[in-house]
This record gives C-alpha cells, sequence and structure tokens, in this order.
C-alpha cells in the first residue's frame, strides 16, 4: 500500500470514528433536551390538553398571560437581577484580588493559608447554614437581602483556586517590567492582570450569576417578605398555591429557564475557555 493510500485510510477512519463520536453525543444530548421540549410543548397547551399526549391541536398563550397575572413575574425578576448583580461584582471583585495576592505576591505563610482555603471546600453548605444564621440573626440580617450579598464579598474559595490558577500561568516578567516601570501591585492587578484574566473572570461570573439565579435555599431560609423574593422561591410559592393549573405552571417555569439557557448558549465558548487556561499549571 502506497503512503498516499495509508494516508486516506487513516483519514476515512478518523471520520467514521468522529461520526460514530457525534452521533452518541446528539442521542446522549437527547435525554437532557426532552424535558426541556415537553416543558415548552406543554406550556402551550389548553388546559383540556395539558395531559395528552404529542403536540398540542391549538398552541396557545393563555398560559403564560394567565401565569404572569398570577405570578409577579416582573417583581421577582427585579429580585432575582439585583441578586445576581450584587453577588457577581462581589464574588468576582474579592476573589480576584485573593487570588492575586496567593498566586503573585510573595509573603510568608501563604501557601499554608491557600491550603488552608481549599479544606474549607470540602465542608457541605449544610454543616455551615445553621451556625450562619446564628450569626446572620445576631446580626439583625435575618428577613432582608445582607445574609445572600455580604458574602458575596468575602471570596469563595472554589474561584479562588480558579482564578489563582490562571495568575500562575501568566509570564512573571510581564509584572517584573510593570514593578521596574513603577507601577503598584494594585496597578499591576487592574491594568495588566484583569484584562488578560478576562476569560477567566467571566469564567467566574457565568458560575455565580447561575448559582445566585437558581439558588432557592438561600431565600427560603433567610427572606420571609414575598415582595423580596426571587423567581426560584417565588414559583415554588407558585406551585403550592397553583399547583392545579399545570398549564400556567408550565409557563412560568419556561420564563425562567430560557434566560438561562440563552445565556449560557452565548457565553459557552468564553466559559470553556476559562476552564481550559485555568487548569494549565497545577
Amino acid at each position: 500500500m502506497t503512503a498516499a493510500a495509508r494516508d486516506r485510510s487513516a483519514s476515512l477512519s478518523r471520520k467514521m470514528r468522529m461520526s460514530v463520536v457525534y452521533t452518541l453525543l446528539v442521542l446522549l444530548s437527547l435525554l437532557f433536551v426532552a424535558p426541556f421540549a415537553w416543558l415548552v410543548i406543554t406550556s402551550f397547551k389548553p388546559e383540556a390538553e395539558i395531559f395528552s399526549s404529542g403536540l398540542p391541536k391549538v398552541w396557545s398563550i393563555e398560559n403564560y398571560t394567565k401565569g404572569v397575572t398570577h405570578f409577579p413575574f416582573a417583581l421577582y425578576l427585579r429580585n432575582t437581577l439585583f441578586l445576581c448583580g450584587v453577588n457577581v461584582f462581589g464574588v468576582v471583585l474579592s476573589s480576584s484580588l485573593v487570588a492575586y495576592g496567593l498566586a503573585r505576591i510573595p509573603w510568608k505563610g501563604r501557601n499554608l493559608l491557600f491550603a488552608l482555603l481549599l479544606s474549607t471546600m470540602m465542608l457541605p453548605a449544610q454543616v455551615t447554614m445553621v451556625p450562619l444564621f446564628a450569626v446572620f440573626k445576631a446580626l439583625g440580617w435575618i428577613g432582608g437581602y445582607l445574609p445572600l450579598t455580604v458574602p458575596a464579598f468575602l471570596g469563595n474559595a472554589f474561584y479562588i483556586f480558579l482564578l489563582r490558577q490562571f495568575f500562575l500561568n501568566i509570564p512573571v516578567d510581564l509584572t517584573d517590567a510593570a514593578r521596574l516601570d513603577g507601577c503598584s501591585e494594585f496597578d499591576i492587578f487592574r491594568r495588566i492582570m484583569v484584562p488578560l484574566a478576562s476569560p477567566a473572570l467571566a469564567t467566574v461570573a457565568l458560575f455565580t450569576f447561575l448559582g445566585t439565579w437558581n439558588d432557592f435555599v438561600g431565600p427560603l431560609v433567610y427572606l420571609f417578605d414575598d415582595s423580596l423574593f426571587p423567581l426560584s422561591l417565588g414559583l415554588a410559592m407558585f406551585s403550592s398555591q397553583y399547583g392545579s393549573f399545570w398549564g400556567q405552571l408550565m409557563a412560568v417555569s419556561t420564563l425562567m429557564v430560557t434566560p438561562i439557557i440563552i445565556l449560557f448558549f452565548f457565553t459557552q465558548r468564553t466559559f470553556i475557555q476559562g476552564i481550559a487556561m485555568s487548569g494549565i499549571k497545577g
């Protein structure tokens, strides 16, 4: 067999393997797409067809109009976006500052502190829930947004680890040259490190936004006034009050899930790039 024939055979073999891989991935993706498709289709069904199989005979937006009427979607959306915005800002700011100090500023005991920081990731949230509640109650913060926002400004162990790994990949000569030019550590962080770390920072922001958007336990524990509820808690309340109106429940659920899917779809490249670049160096 000639070299050209061997190359054609190898290329054909690679294409066949890739075809099999893509086919399996598409089939597996259907397992995740099917529940969302069922949710959307059901949201457009009239009440008489809710439990019928297949597509609706008449596509109607009545469930959406009634659901938004019974469910203060605009209020809960505003509350959710406020919590997401504050938490994203706080986590990105605090985690990046701590990660820079652990990665690029030499000081005694930083490795020990980093190890202790990583050890906190082994504690489940259920273990710290009661002590945190006692602390926030003693501070008089229960019933408001402070327990849901202030911890974001104190850093997050996982995001600090992620950003530290990214900062370690940036050449030291770059920051050394900036110091020789008279830049302070904060100037180096603000003008050099932050622009270079934008993929990792975007990943942290996306993770934080998704976590805050879907957070149910935190608002359930700390909030009592329904005018302060985010979408996750408001949807649970709507389900308990209007659970028999399945069409409206599916419509409101679709309105809550769709923005997250759209956000992840448009940011997936930045998300994957940030994860990949943060894991280059241990």
